[in-house]
């Protein structure tokens, strides 16, 4: 009550800092506090609502992994859906709340893209209309890190980023919020790049494998004079998509120089990947 108290303007951080610890220190917080915060949220007073905004956005800062599973449920992503819904409390909640709620949902899109139901939450307000496009977050938005993080990210692997992170977002000023995000923000990006080119190698890497796989059978029933004119074609079409594959295995290992074990996966590709080429060279291209 005190946190979200509307007769005051200004965040009472003390009070939020002690309603977070309280979460974390109870085996039932975060079940219980996003019930209290839904109640709160959709509450007729505009600075009610906001206030509670805030602090949701502060405990999904500081509160974990637990909170994050409840507030990921469609239990407690339903009660925010009502506040936006012209069938719910959407035709008398104030235009600064619904956009502030909107924000939330979409920011919860970016660092929490392995949730699927807050994935499909927002998909669905955007197909009834309700959310005709995405919000620009502001600089200053309370965001978390992003969690649960794969292990070996860089806040995990770089000490120096992770102190100053945890020292930026223990503050209350809004100043080093905007610092904080910003370092989040730069963080997320070199994640994003890093796990794009994992994803790139390991479907380049099947690709080979499947190309290699299908070269084989054909040029096995090529030499006993079994091929139709029609596999002729595939085998011929996959040697050509093999040629094509070959420039983006060097590229790959090039990425991979730093990454022994991943290198190494690439390079056998690749020896695979010859193999079956030069092989396809020998039976058919010689005939």
């Amino acid at each position: 009550d005190e946190a979200t108290d509307p007769s005051v303007s200004e965040e009472n951080w003390e009070c939020i800092q002690r309603f977070c610890e309280q979460v974390n220190a109870d085996t039932e917080g975060p079940l219980f506090a996003l019930r209290l915060l839904a109640h709160k949220i959709q509450s007729p007073q505009e600075g009610e609502a906001l206030h509670a905004l805030t602090v949701l956005e502060t405990c999904v800062n500081n509160c974990g992994d637990r909170f994050h599973s409840e507030m990921a449920k469609f239990r407690f992503l339903n009660e925010l859906i009502k506040v936006l819904s012209p069938k719910y409390y959407g035709i008398w909640s104030s235009e600064k709340v619904k956009s502030r709620i909107t924000e939330v949902i979409f920011s919860w899109t970016v660092w929490f893209p392995q949730e699927v139901k807050i994935q499909d939450a927002y998909q669905m307000l955007k197909k009834q209309g309700i959310v005709k496009e995405d919000p620009k977050l502001p600089e200053d938005k309370i965001l978390p890190p992003p969690s649960p993080r794969a292990q070996n990210s860089i806040f995990d692997t770089d000490e120096e980023k992770s102190k100053l992170l945890a020292k930026l977002l223990k503050s209350s000023h809004p100043e080093d919020l905007q610092a904080a995000n910003r370092l989040i923000q730069s963080v997320i990006k070199e994640e994003q790049e890093k796990s794009a080119q994992v994803s790139r190698r390991a479907n380049t890497i099947s690709e080979v494998s499947e190309n290699v796989r299908r070269m084989d059978e054909l040029l096995e029933n090529y030499r006993r004079h079994e091929l139709s004119p029609a596999d002729q074609e595939t085998l011929q079409a996959l040697f050509q998509r093999g040629e094509k594959l070959r420039p983006l295995l060097f590229r790959l290992a090039s990425e991979a120089v730093a990454d022994e074990e991943a290198l190494a996966e690439v390079l056998q590709a690749n020896d695979k990947l010859s193999r079956a080429l030069g092989q396809y060279r020998q039976v058919v291209a010689s005939q």
